[in-house]
């Protein structure tokens, strides 16, 4: 009946089982087979990285009297010993419960007597930073000038808590966090040589939420076993965790690319069935449109990305306008859950406001077919085509300077083809900055200010827009120049102006405003005047 749990069983007794440290190994090893060893070291790192267990290694390692590749041999009395917990030499101190400047005097007080079964006596001290100032003052003369049959080994998750005297005198070593890839592997070796049946999305979820940690991972698989009776499934590991798995997440996603409300919302109840944490969810939908984000500006780039198979699917769906859109709105987002009655309210609005403020047109993935039209989203301006002059007709004349300058009359026709090719996005924003110079079926010549935003990606949106409407293989020329006549975004900002100075005119002119001031001396708040 004496079980060992996981984190301990598989706990690493070689440098080569080290998961996830490799440099550092490196760097160990080396200073082992070239005799370079430090009279100090400090390792660094997140909880359940390996730090004590990386300092336990490194003092069976210089103390064994038979190295194999600088490895412990493990079959030596000094690795026996160290195996069985005798050996003499090695003082192992938890600082968190020994901070006193007393305790660290009683420590030091049998440094200078020369070791009793090794080569070295280690002093390895875990959470130094618990040590007081008094303590640290203790310890430094020692740890700078040490007897030389003495190594000091020290571990702590917050270095920036150790004086820097204590830094200076140290050889540090920054441990990494695993990645949810090495944790897996790890898992399913382990499970293997448990022979404990699992499922692979199971053990996936189990590395992604041990947060880099392989003893925090352990644990969770340690409890996941007993949860299952003997096996790991994904059903229960979810039950067990109140997390999802990346699949809602993709399915959160399709379901805002198909702008499916109720399929949405459908989601969002199995989440909450779940008991899900959507503070957990939310973060998760982060994590997945940065790696889309990042696959589609540089596919390369995810080649041994832990969800690979989902981020590539995810970034084919979706157009990377849309995901820098949810990307913003999920971030601002998180505020929000803190302060609503009900989280799973604020993460359902959080969702659909994404929908809401989801460009319309091309940029987005056609719907499927019987589905409704995306709600909250205001529909695209109807143009007729006879309701936009032929642009083979638009009137051009020539500039001094030899190139084409638009007529002032050209602005309306480009406005109205911007509404009836239903552009979004940076296209959209592109072509209202944009005043069309010429236009036939082989050329579309348009002007736009030196200093506005372009990507050769927008311009391809844009031309394939023209070509689509024209139904010809035109290329599309900007040239960068001062533009003689007012572009839509410009022609749009004063509109909105007009309007905003005629609902101020209406309000100040309005009979009963005027009675409110005259009679109670009310005063219009600036700013809150909105046209309807």
């Amino acid at each position: 009946m004496n079980y060992q749990v996981l984190a301990r069983k598989w706990r690493p007794q070689y440098f080569s089982h080290v998961v996830g440290q490799e440099p550092i190994v490196k760097s160990l090893q080396n200073a082992l087979q070239h005799n370079r060893l430090h009279h100090a070291y400090l390792f660094t790192g997140t909880r359940g990285v390996g730090k004590t267990t990386l300092a336990r290694i490194f003092a069976k390692a210089i103390n064994c009297e038979n190295l194999q590749n600088a490895d412990p041999c493990g079959q030596c009395r000094i690795c026996v010993a160290f195996d069985e917990g005798r050996f003499l030499d090695l003082i192992e101190v938890d600082a968190a419960s020994r901070t006193k400047v007393e305790d660290t005097r009683d420590l030091l007080d049998n440094v200078q007597y020369a070791p009793t079964q090794g080569r070295y006596k280690v002093y390895l001290i875990d959470e130094v930073h618990m040590l007081s100032g008094h303590s640290f003052n203790a310890l430094l003369k020692t740890l700078e000038e040490p007897p030389e049959h003495v190594k000091f080994l020290l571990a702590t998750t917050d270095p920036q808590k150790i004086p820097v005297t204590v830094l200076s005198r140290c050889l540090q070593f920054n441990l990494r966090s695993l990645t949810p890839a090495q944790i897996l592997k790890q898992f399913e070796f382990i499970l293997g040589q448990e022979q404990i049946s699992f499922e692979p999305l199971a053990v996936k979820t189990l590395a992604r939420v041990a947060n880099g940690s392989m003893r925090d991972g352990l644990s969770l698989l340690d409890q996941a076993i007993v949860f299952g009776s003997g096996q790991v499934t994904a059903e229960d590991v979810n039950a067990m965790l109140g997390v999802v798995a990346q699949q809602p997440i993709a399915e959160l996603l399709t379901a805002l690319v198909a702008t499916d409300a109720p399929r949405l919302l459908d989601v969002i109840g199995e989440l909450a069935d779940f008991s899900a944490d959507f503070g957990a969810v939310l973060q998760q939908l982060l994590v997945i449109l940065h790696r889309v984000a990042l696959h589609q500006q540089v596919p390369n780039s995810l080649a041994n990305d832990f969800d690979k198979d989902i981020v590539e699917d995810l970034a084919k769906r979706l157009v990377s306008e849309d995901v820098q859109l949810f990307y913003q709105i999920a971030l601002m987002g998180q505020k929000d859950l803190d302060c609503v009655p009900d989280r799973r309210m604020g993460f359902e609005m959080v969702m659909l406001r994404m929908l809401a403020f989801k460009p319309v047109g091309a940029g987005s993935v056609a719907s499927q077919a019987g589905q409704t039209s995306r709600p909250y989203a205001v529909p695209p301006v109807q143009v007729t085509q006879a309701a936009i002059q032929e642009p083979s007709q638009v009137s051009v004349t020539v500039a001094n300077n030899g190139g084409f300058a638009p007529s002032p009359h050209t602005t309306d026709n480009w406005s109205a083809m911007i509404d009836a090719m239903q552009l979004a996005g940076m296209a959209k924003q592109l072509a209202s900055h944009c005043v069309l110079v010429h236009l036939d079926d082989e050329v579309c010549q348009l002007q736009v200010a030196p200093g506005h935003i372009r990507s050769a990606r927008t311009e391809k949106t844009l031309q394939d827009a023209l070509q689509k409407y024209r139904g010809s293989p035109l290329k599309l020329h900007i040239s960068l120049q001062q533009t003689v006549v007012e572009t839509p975004a410009l022609q749009l900002a004063k509109e909105q102006q007009d309007r905003q100075q005629a609902a101020v005119d209406a309000i100040q002119s309005d009979p009963t405003i005027q009675a409110l001031k005259d009679h109670f001396d009310a005063r219009i708040i600036p700013g809150s005047i909105k046209p309807v």
